[in-house]
């Protein structure tokens, strides 16, 4: 797990390249925003996380990936990721901030959809 990346993940700089050729600037893991989202926009109090099915619980709710070895520790630190997801989310929005989620999946089949997304966000900020 050591060589697991936290930030500047293949799906980060590919979400980040597209919206900066947009023209849209932005602050990478940005530490003084409650839960450090991939990408903020700081001016419209935007936070945008790019999350991995595996180890943000997607394939685990959906019954299918669970390392068969040390279920119970997999169950655990799943369940306690998703966990930690809801309530960033929640206290972004109580702070006033619009929390952008995108899938693995979704960046790297639908990249212009998530582009699009966020612009429609900025247009609505």
């Amino acid at each position: 797990m050591s060589r697991i990346r936290g930030k500047d993940t293949s799906i980060e700089v590919k979400l980040r390249k597209a919206l900066w050729h947009k023209g849209i600037r932005y602050r990478k893991n940005c530490k003084d925003v409650f839960g450090r989202p991939d990408i903020c926009i700081k001016s419209k109090k935007i936070a945008i996380f790019c999350d991995s099915e595996f180890w943000h619980g997607k394939l685990y709710k959906e019954g299918k990936s669970i390392p068969k070895k040390n279920r119970e520790f997999w169950t655990e630190k799943l369940e306690k990721n998703i966990m930690r997801d809801h309530d960033v989310n929640e206290k972004l929005k109580k702070d006033g901030w619009k929390v952008l989620r995108f899938w693995q999946k979704d960046i790297e089949k639908n990249l212009e959809k998530c582009v699009s997304e966020v612009l429609d966000v900025l247009k609505n900020t």
